[in-house]
């Protein structure tokens, strides 16, 4: 399927790549395209707040968390699982417009609004060629530098997906 739009972006070709952070997969499966590294599973994030000098006494004083668990959509799990660096901005709008059909029209629109949501979050980078992706992306991996002693329920699978 062609996508009109999509010939116009200027991220058509570029790679949209997940930054390191823990993840993992959890609920039962829906609807979603077969393909290497999909589960069709809701995705679950779990990354370091950021804190100013004030937040950061309070957080200490009242133990809070030091991180942020944010849980996806059924559309957002399906980007996020997809940005792996190895597809285009294209080639996911096109999987995406394949599995929702109008449910996430504009497609492009709405893909490109939700990766930049996740990189001003610092989740995800858009890189020019696959090879410049040098760092570990799957689920379970606690990046260098995020402190997490949070236990991990049972029902979240971090277990690599074998192809």
């Amino acid at each position: 399927m062609d996508l009109p739009d999509i010939l116009e972006s200027e991220l058509a070709e570029q790679y949209p790549t997940r930054l390191p952070v823990w993840w993992a997969r959890h609920g039962v499966v829906s609807t979603h395209p077969v393909g290497k590294g999909i589960s069709g599973r809701r995705i679950i994030l779990r990354y370091p707040k950021k804190f100013g000098k004030i937040e950061s006494i309070v957080q200490r004083l009242l133990r809070g968390p030091k991180s942020i668990r944010r849980p996806l959509d059924q559309m957002n799990s399906l980007l996020w699982e997809l940005c792996d660096g190895s597809r285009t901005f294209g080639q996911i709008c096109e999987l995406l417009d394949q599995t929702f059909h109008e449910d996430i029209a504009p497609v492009v629109k709405r893909t490109a609004t939700a990766i930049h949501q996740f990189q001003e979050l610092g989740l995800m980078i858009m890189l020019a060629k696959p090879e410049d992706k040098v760092w570990e992306i799957g689920p379970g991996i606690i990046p260098k530098g995020h402190e997490d002693n949070e236990v991990i329920p049972d029902d979240y699978d971090t277990s690599p997906l074998v192809d």
